[in-house]
């Protein structure tokens, strides 16, 4: 009788578990980047000490970009289309750029 509750509380966990996971990805998913429309930036990887960054929209955008080991290394606003990144070591490294609510994350390669 000892078994068959334990295995009634084992199938009960399982699926509150399963129950609690499925409604926390639903949230991870509201809670994601929102992708920009027509976003590309220009060149990756990059040689020249800038790089261009077009989308649809021509409202300013918020790139941050971050080191491999999540460190900030840059941050600003861009009002061109055109970003100034000399300052900053040959790399790889992660770019986040936001226009309005959407944003975006790539991989950006400096030479």
């Amino acid at each position: 009788m000892l078994k068959n509750y334990f295995h009634i509380l084992v199938v009960l966990f399982c699926f509150f578990s399963w129950s609690v996971s499925a409604q926390d990805s639903k949230q991870q998913s509201k809670t994601q980047d929102t992708s920009i429309d027509g976003l590309s930036f220009y060149p990756n990887p990059v040689s020249n000490g800038k790089i261009y960054i077009t989308s649809k929209s021509a409202g300013d955008k918020e790139v941050t970009i971050f080191d491999v080991l999540g460190k900030k290394v840059l941050q600003t606003i861009l009002y061109t289309k055109e970003l100034n990144i000399a300052s900053i070591s040959s790399g790889v490294y992660i770019i986040k750029i936001r226009e309005g609510e959407a944003t975006a994350t790539r991989k950006l390669i400096i030479k």
